[in-house]
């Protein structure tokens, strides 16, 4: 039961990720907060599996620290991708 805690946590901080970075226009809402809880929530699971219990202070550190690396690179990332995407779109239909 206490994967929801990972799982909100990462939620909470992929919505703030959200709106602090750049180039929200590009993404949607949604995106950061999902991948936030989906980060903590399979870095929880993984942990769980090798054998941490809930009273080994590296599963809470690491299944809360992930979405804190991971989302805001994936959304620097996603980001660049999309920006990327969209000038050769412009290119390619002739209205850039």
């Amino acid at each position: 039961m206490q994967i929801v805690i990972a799982l909100v946590f990462g939620a909470a901080v992929g919505g703030l990720l959200h709106f602090l970075q750049t180039g929200r226009a590009l993404r949607g809402v949604a995106l950061a907060p999902i991948l936030g809880a989906f980060t903590g929530g399979i870095v929880w699971l993984a942990l769980t599996w090798v054998g941490q219990t809930t009273l080994d202070p590296w599963l809470w550190l690491v299944s809360l620290a992930a979405p804190l690396v991971v989302v805001p690179l994936a959304l620097v990332a996603l980001t660049r991708a999309r920006a990327a995407h969209d000038d050769r779109e412009r290119v390619r239909l002739g209205i850039a």
